[in-house]
């Protein structure tokens, strides 16, 4: 799902990065206002930098892996967290791994951090109290991951870089796939056990919400 450089043009990769730019304030302001736990921050940018590594390539796409946005937003209680956590992670893999362009931080940061992380943990707290946390944590990072798909295939497709029908077919479904029998049961499974094992290390907004 990382975008590389020139997929996009740079006056509409421009336009993604604002967009980005402002939703990373707002989540850096989060941190320092109502978030102080900076190990739990920490090992969940390492677990998501982790799961990340794994890329599926994908016809009339960039790639297929899972994001773990939705997971950062529910164990954070806010989905600032999953914004935060996910801008940092694709810094480092852009500057450093040369996984997702430097050019298309913002598109990257767009996709997989404010538009997964925002749809998935509202879905979480819409379900939650219908079909438990688990389903609700399946669900919200099942559609989280399937809507970052969707809007990456959408940009490539404004860019002329990949047809639009193709891109969304293509990504759609290889994300469907992976957002649910790895996104989906990996985001439920350790949400399910940290609240049943050690919800201490939660901040208590993530424990009231749970």
């Amino acid at each position: 799902m990382h975008i590389p450089d020139g997929f996009i043009p740079l006056s509409q990769a421009a336009i993604y990065a604002l967009i980005a730019l402002i939703f990373v304030a707002r989540s850096l302001r989060w941190a320092r206002e109502e978030f102080g736990e900076v190990p739990l921050l920490a090992t969940l940018a390492a677990g998501i930098f982790a799961i990340q590594a794994l890329n599926i390539p994908i016809p009339w796409g960039t790639s297929g892996h899972m994001t773990g946005g939705v997971l950062a937003a529910i164990l954070l209680g806010s989905p600032w967290g999953g914004v935060l956590i996910l801008t940092l992670v694709l810094v480092v893999q852009a500057l450093f791994f040369a996984d997702g362009g430097i050019t298309v931080l913002g598109a990257n940061i767009l996709n997989m951090g404010v538009i997964s992380s925002f749809l998935g943990y509202y879905t979480y707290l819409a379900l939650r109290g219908r079909v438990g946390v688990a389903g609700a944590s399946l669900a919200g990072a099942w559609l989280g991951l399937v809507a970052a798909a969707l809007a990456t295939a959408l940009e490539l497709a404004i860019a002329g870089t990949f047809p639009l029908r193709e891109g969304l077919l293509f990504m759609g479904m290889y994300h469907a796939v992976i957002g649910l029998v790895a996104e989906g049961a990996l985001t439920a499974l350790v949400v399910t056990t940290v609240l049943r094992v050690s919800p201490e290390i939660l901040p208590a907004r993530a424990r009231e919400v749970a």
